[in-house]
């Protein structure tokens, strides 16, 4: 017999078959990713080679820039298929538990963002 946390819990995990919200886009954030990757490796070869520090901050606020969109899409994909399946749950107890657990990840994922 399963207990009312498993129960919850099985519902606030991703769903095996579709996977997380960000799945139907992962390939397009491994590019991004990537690419920022590649970016902070230019910034170690800039310091490296002793370049102006105002060139290597220039570079330091492009790649957290492009960070800060990868980590607004990923919340934008967390409340679209996260927070909306939550609102499916059949059972309305479950609804409105998987509700506050799913809007309060993203609350405190977006609160990590701003600090």
């Amino acid at each position: 017999m399963t207990t009312r946390d498993e129960t919850t819990a099985a519902t606030l995990d991703a769903d095996p078959v579709q996977g997380h919200g960000y799945t139907a886009n992962k390939e397009a954030y491994l590019r991004r990713l990537k690419r920022i990757e590649g970016q902070v490796r230019g910034i170690a070869r800039m310091v490296d080679e002793d370049k102006y520090c105002i060139d290597i901050l220039t570079q330091v606020s492009a790649v957290t820039k492009a960070l800060h969109a990868v980590s607004l899409g990923l919340v934008e994909e967390h409340i679209g298929h996260c927070v909306v399946g939550a609102a499916s749950e059949p059972d309305p107890d479950l609804r409105a538990e998987a509700i506050d657990v799913k809007v309060k990840e993203a609350a405190d994922a977006i609160g990590r963002l701003l600090r």
